[in-house]
């Protein structure tokens, strides 16, 4: 397995991380461990991915929004009132922290709709939202048409949201289907499937001689996933005797394992959004706007 070489005069991004507040997972939810009343404070961390020379900006997920009663729709807010949700600052004061606005940004790309994932997107109003193509459908029947909804029909406005169609995509690395987003090689969207319906990843290069992050959002929450010391939860009374935190185990269970072969690679960092470990040790520090996460 390789990834692409770089070109001469190769685009690379830098990528910085957001901070977008925090949440308490089970971790028995999730993985399968020794510790079943174990509880792990998490971020719901996103990035600001900056091409380095034209200097084009994209997010990567909204993380929460502070009006937790009202901002989502009312079967959301009470499931997730049990999960001790903080949030000392918005993406929106993250980006502040750099001198930039809402307005500043060109598009936001979505790994996929879950609440802890798209924040308030109608402060960004100058940016194209893109979406993995099967979201649609979650958004079609959203709430209120169905009042049992988790997602909001009207989340997005519908003459700035896009599509993407991953059958059409190709090959990058370990991952079948893969989307060039500039054209130059410096960041690809990946479509990740197993979590949710359209969820998606990025792989973005981060410099000029081969230096990579994968941005893997809620392919996995516990880092025992990728370096293969625990499995996905099933049965947890959340989600039911054979539920488990992905709409479809083995896809997730599939696509984890194609992320397991870029994980300990040299010039590869993988991270994903409740990464509480990497947060833990870069917290407040250069990889956070209006810093960015050094290539490796």
């Amino acid at each position: 397995m390789s990834l692409p070489s770089p070109s001469p005069l190769q685009p690379f991004c830098e990528v910085s991380a957001l901070d977008a507040g925090f949440l308490d997972l089970p971790d028995a939810m999730f993985i399968t461990t020794e510790k079943p009343d174990e509880i792990t404070k998490v971020p719901s961390l996103a990035f600001l991915i900056t091409h380095a020379s034209s200097k084009r900006q994209v997010l990567f997920d909204l993380g929460i929004r502070k009006d937790l009663n009202t901002g989502y729709p009312p079967v959301t807010s009470n499931w997730i009132s049990d999960y001790n949700i903080d949030v000392p600052q918005d993406i929106i004061d993250s980006l502040a922290k750099g001198n930039l606005s809402p307005r500043d940004i060109e598009a936001v790309l979505f790994s996929h709709i879950h609440w802890d994932h798209t924040g308030d997107p109608s402060a960004f109003t100058k940016a194209t939202f893109l979406l993995g193509d099967e979201t649609e459908t979650l958004l079609r029947t959203g709430y209120p048409i169905d009042q049992e909804s988790m997602y909001a029909h009207d989340l997005l406005p519908p003459h700035r949201t896009q599509l993407l169609k991953t059958d059409t995509w190709t090959p990058v690395g370990p991952f079948p289907r893969a989307f060039d987003y500039w054209g130059d090689g410096s960041l690809y969207i990946v479509d990740a499937p197993g979590h949710l319906p359209g969820h998606l990843n990025v792989l973005a290069r981060t410099s000029v001689d081969g230096a990579w992050i994968y941005l893997a959002a809620d392919s996995a929450h516990f880092v025992e996933l990728f370096t293969g010391e625990a499995k996905v939860s099933v049965g947890h009374p959340a989600f039911g005797p054979h539920g488990c935190a992905h709409s479809d185990r083995e896809l997730a269970e599939l696509h984890i394992s194609r992320i397991r072969e870029l994980w300990g690679l040299p010039n590869v960092l993988v991270l994903f959004s409740h990464d509480a470990q990497w947060y833990r040790e870069n917290r407040n520090g250069a990889a956070f706007w209006p810093g960015h996460i050094p290539p490796l």
